[in-house]
């Protein structure tokens, strides 16, 4: 899905200020395991992915590495609070795959949040979502059996078994690899 799609999907935009918005971002190809940024640096960029999937880890004081979330084709990525609050990253984004993805700064993002109210509803839209998909992840950590997480974990993210290694995926569900081997059978 490009970005012009995406952002047509979501709300009615014309043709001249898409035009406009798509100029704002950048196409690039990010090549398999490229950490695009940091824990502890500030996020300055917001990710569209067009093609591939990411995740978002912090790595713990004893070198576990523990994912947060992915992101995958048709969504955005970015560390959230870093890039909204200019603060630093808790967490890493890491391309996992070979990537296609389209960037743009947080100064051009708040351009044209000045530019078009329509993007501005578009973000509230977006980060509504992205707010839902957050509670409904932690709920699904506090309450359901660890066989509930997984089934709910393919219906939000159906390729994700071929795409991503078993231990990324059971420390974002929040087992063990054992467990999740066992629930896989």
């Amino acid at each position: 899905m490009s970005i012009v799609e995406f952002l047509s999907s979501i709300v009615p935009f014309t043709q001249n200020e898409l035009n406009d918005i798509q100029g704002h971002f950048k196409k690039e190809s990010v090549p398999k395991n490229q950490i695009l940024v940091h824990q502890g640096a500030i996020c300055k960029t917001l990710y569209f992915m067009e093609q591939g999937m990411g995740r978002s880890f912090y790595t713990k004081e004893n070198g576990k590495e523990i994912t947060q979330w992915f992101f995958g084709v048709g969504k955005f990525m970015t560390s959230a609070d870093s890039f909204f609050q200019q603060t630093p990253s808790l967490y890493n984004l890491e391309v996992l795959v070979d990537s296609v993805v389209f960037s743009i700064s947080k100064e051009d993002m708040d351009q044209l949040f000045a530019k078009y109210h329509k993007m501005e509803k578009l973000g509230r839209l977006v980060t509504t979502e992205m707010l839902t998909k957050i509670v409904n992840k932690l709920n699904a950590i506090q309450f359901q059996t660890a066989k509930e997480r997984y089934d709910y974990m393919l219906a939000e993210f159906p390729d994700i078994a071929h795409q991503v290694p078993l231990g990324y995926i059971a420390s974002y569900l929040g087992m063990t690899q054992e467990t999740l081997s066992r629930i896989r059978k």
